[in-house]
């Protein structure tokens, strides 16, 4: 999850000071992700930098505001229409397969270990009193169950897969190679 572009979708909602910001992106995800306050005016510096944010002068009390660009809003409405990224997705999926094809690697501990990992982020989620964080909670507890299915299918997998080392003839110059396995 991007802090960055969390709290800059909530601070396109209107000026706000940065614990007032922390306040509101904890509420908005049910406690279920904490950000600490000087992690937000460090994320507010580059907003600023990077011209997303822009800072207010303090106002009678001494909170220093920050409020959104048109760069910045231009960047929110980009974020909530594109999907997130395969790469944000996959990195499960990449460990498990270098696992299964690495030799050395034991590839059975490592999808166990992830399958452990899943089942406890299942048994762990509590029922939520709000409703953005029931909704969070049904993420985690529905992906961890994908999961945990994916990993059972790996391992039913693993007895035909054979690791492989390095190609023993390195790459011509010119064109990528065809990947092959040994």
């Amino acid at each position: 999850m991007s802090i960055r572009l969390s709290l800059l979708a909530i601070l396109d909602q209107g000026q706000c000071y940065g614990n007032q910001l922390r306040l509101e992106f904890e509420r908005r995800t049910g406690g279920m992700r904490a950000v600490n306050v000087g992690q937000v005016y460090q994320t507010l510096e580059r907003l600023e930098r990077d011209r997303l944010a822009a800072r207010i002068q303090p106002d009678g009390a001494g909170y220093t505001y920050f409020r959104i660009t048109p760069a910045g809003a231009a960047e929110v409405r980009r974020w909530f229409s594109t999907p997130t990224s395969e790469t944000a997705r996959a990195d499960l999926a990449m460990k498990v397969v270098l696992a299964m094809t690495l030799p050395g690697v034991d590839a059975a501990a490592v999808i166990e270990l992830e399958r452990t990992f899943a089942r406890g982020t299942i048994a762990r989620q509590d029922s939520a009193e709000s409703s953005e964080r029931r909704l969070i909670v049904e993420s985690l507890v529905l992906a961890a169950e994908a999961e945990v299915r994916w990993l059972d299918r790996c391992d039913e997998q693993l007895a035909s897969e054979h690791p492989y080392g390095l190609a023993t003839e390195p790459p011509k110059r010119g064109r990528p190679a065809q990947v092959t396995r040994a």
